[in-house]
């Protein structure tokens, strides 16, 4: 279906940005699989060259040695292998130097983990980003009027689909997948109790309540982190005395600029209080107290001495980091998977698990990887740019 398949693929171009915020953690994990002995010889000596007259300073060891290695693999194979041409070609290159170290050994491949893979792309994305810095950084396309390819290769349809089918060929060999990770119903339980924990100092505890309950509406609305920090006071609609639910509005979605109002109607949730969404308002309310405005971003930026300032809206990229070292703090070795899209994946996921799928439903996705089982309620079941029936989409269990 190829509306499933242009899905599938917007969740890979996510999932890829989102992990580009944890390069160099990415990159370094899987560097003995580019062993500096083997760049020895006159093509790799060319290679060594090249990346260091094409690299800016700031980029790192790690992402130098992949580039290497892809253009070493390249030169070997063809002596007259351009590695500063971009075009329509570029994406075949790309998956084929990802086929030579994630391919099955079978075939003569190096047999390595999907995360090898997740590592090479975006070490290949710094690289024709410093080659071609005046591109746009969110696009492939071909320009008719100059017949020129425009934006960067690693973000084409041919890598997405090849990425998308890499991670089922490598889940279908028994394989965790090492893509961008979805935070679970017990990840956001843990993130509530180390946010909101009675051992923090008053301080502390200000600043977890406004990272929780950021982190608890994009998890239950299927959120960014750049959307839900884009909340304001004006989109609660909370009806005085109503404890049964809260309406949030958002203006506009990454994928519909149009200002087309988004609407959740979010339940109370009394079996499981760590994330009901009434409680989490009822706190951030106490935390502002009356002397706060309500008016204007909803997620306000609190010191390390517990005061709340009106006038400095949390940022995404501060939640992001602050979401980096919440799960570092609970000793999560894989902190780095986790990225702007993992509370909407994991929402997605749960509401998977606790709906209840007819016979023929459960059927028809029997064969599915759960990365297309995510992109299907998505499709179906989330409130999507175009759907009018979704207010009531979900009741938060």
């Amino acid at each position: 279906d190829s509306k499933l398949e242009d899905e599938l693929c917007l969740l890979d171009l996510e999932d890829a940005d989102s992990l580009l915020l944890h390069v160099q953690d990415l990159v370094s994990q899987h560097l003995d699989e580019f062993p500096e002995d083997l760049l020895d010889d006159e093509a790799a000596r060319y290679a060594a060259k090249m990346t260091k007259a094409s690299i800016t300073d700031g980029t790192r060891d790690g992402h130098l040695r992949i580039i290497k290695h892809y253009i070493t693999f390249h030169l070997r194979r063809n002596k007259k292998w351009d590695a500063k041409r971009v075009d329509e070609k570029t994406p075949h290159d790309i998956t084929t130097f990802i086929t030579q170290k994630c391919g099955p050994v079978e075939q003569g491949f190096e047999g390595r983990k999907y995360s090898t893979a997740v590592s090479t792309r975006a070490a290949l994305t710094m690289w024709y980003k410093n080659l071609r810095p005046n591109e746009s950084l969110t696009e492939w396309r071909l320009d008719s009027v100059c017949n020129t390819w425009r934006g960067l290769p690693t973000r084409s349809r041919q890598v997405s689909q090849f990425m998308v089918g890499l991670e089922k060929t490598k889940a279908k060999s028994g394989e965790v997948s090492s893509s961008a990770r979805a935070l679970a119903l017990e990840d956001i339980h843990r993130l509530y109790a180390h946010c909101i924990n009675s051992s923090l100092t008053p301080a502390q505890r200000r600043l977890g309540i406004v990272r929780y309950v950021a982190y608890l509406l994009a998890w239950l609305m299927l959120l960014r982190i750049d959307e839900v920090i884009k909340l304001r006071f004006e989109n609660i609609d909370k009806i005085p005395g109503e404890r049964k639910f809260v309406d949030v509005s958002l203006n506009t979605r990454k994928q519909n600029q149009t200002g087309v109002l988004h609407s959740w109607r979010l339940h109370a949730n009394d079996d499981d209080p760590k994330i009901c969404p009434v409680r989490a308002f009822i706190l951030l309310a106490s935390l502002y107290g009356p002397e706060i405005t309500k008016s204007g971003s909803l997620f306000l930026h609190v010191t390390a001495q517990g005061a709340v300032m009106q006038n400095q809206p949390l940022t995404a990229s501060t939640l992001s980091r602050a979401l980096s070292r919440d799960l570092q703090g609970l000793g999560y070795s894989s902190w780095a998977l986790y990225g702007t899209h993992s509370f909407r994946r994991g929402g997605c996921q749960y509401r998977i698990k606790v709906k209840r799928w007819s016979a023929d439903m459960v059927a028809a996705w029997g064969g599915w990887s759960q990365v297309e089982a995510v992109t299907m309620f998505r499709y179906f079941y989330s409130p999507n740019d175009n759907h009018e029936f979704m207010h009531e989409y979900d009741r938060n269990y």
